[in-house]
């Protein structure tokens, strides 16, 4: 039986997706951009594209360098993770399952005939039209429900509420330029404390809180771009280097699918 599937994007959210699949025994392909723009890395395999390896809760992902080594990182229990930002993989591949979990808030290409089964996470899919199955990915009631016909809620631009904070939490670049980081994930850090600079705009912590995310020093950012994450919950500081509750949830709507289709597959019905 083919086990493969291949995954567009390494971010948190995905990540979370990518250890699921892997931990049930399927053969998973990451494709991601040269130099990913993830906040949270600490759980983000798309790391790999900067360090080479990278471990996200014991399992560890790897750079290569063309999908044809994607079988020798599976055969060592490692996810592979490719520069592909067009997934031209797929044809070489041939996955069972094409998931695209870029979390772009639109559609970056993926169409319904890249794989058997085509699943998108979040907003920018219709169900029957671009991919087979919707993932929904915003906070509620509805987070992780497979959607067989239509789309996700729409993305409404602010951040679900943790600890009282929405968009207070979320720190977006005053300039454009060059991004330097002078915090780490995993501080604790007080309104006013300077974090980062882009270029020689200084950028401070905009509540009290521990640094969830932070991003990749060394990356040219435009303005008013996705630069870092607060968790005003001190408690929570942990939680900066596990999986999150949205990420498994959204990763158990994706197993369900893929269950469900391997399942008809089995009665004939697909």
């Amino acid at each position: 039986m083919n086990k493969r599937i291949v995954v567009r994007g390494g971010g948190d959210l995905a990540t979370g997706t990518i250890y699921c699949l892997h931990q049930c025994g399927y053969q998973v392909l990451v494709l991601e951009i040269e130099k990913p723009t993830a906040i949270r890395r600490s759980v983000a395999f798309s790391e790999a594209m900067y360090d080479g390896e990278t471990v996200v809760e014991g399992v560890w992902a790897r750079r290569i360098e063309n999908a044809k080594e994607a079988v020798q990182c599976w055969q060592e229990g490692v996810i592979p993770i490719l520069q592909d930002e067009t997934a031209v993989s797929v044809g070489i591949i041939e996955p069972f399952a094409f998931i695209d979990a870029a979390i772009a808030k639109k559609n970056l290409g993926t169409v319904i005939d890249m794989a058997p089964l085509v699943i998108g996470l979040g907003p920018g899919f219709t169900a029957g039209i671009d991919v087979d199955r919707v993932i929904e990915t915003k906070r509620g009631h509805r987070l992780g429900r497979i959607i067989r016909d239509g789309a996700a809620v729409a993305n409404t631009g602010i951040p679900g509420i943790i600890g009282g904070y929405g968009k207070e939490r979320v720190i977006h670049s005053p300039a454009s330029g060059l991004f330097t980081a002078s915090a780490r994930i995993g501080d604790i850090v007080s309104k006013g404390d300077l974090i980062a600079h882009v270029g020689h705009t200084p950028v401070y912590a905009s509540l009290d809180g521990v640094l969830r995310g932070i991003l990749h020093d060394g990356l040219e950012i435009p303005e008013h771009f996705k630069i870092a994450d607060i968790d005003p919950r001190l408690s929570e500081r942990e939680n900066c280097f596990t999986i999150s509750d949205k990420a498994r949830a959204i990763a158990g709507g994706v197993l369900q699918a893929i269950c469900m289709y391997e399942y008809e597959q089995e009665k004939g019905e697909v």
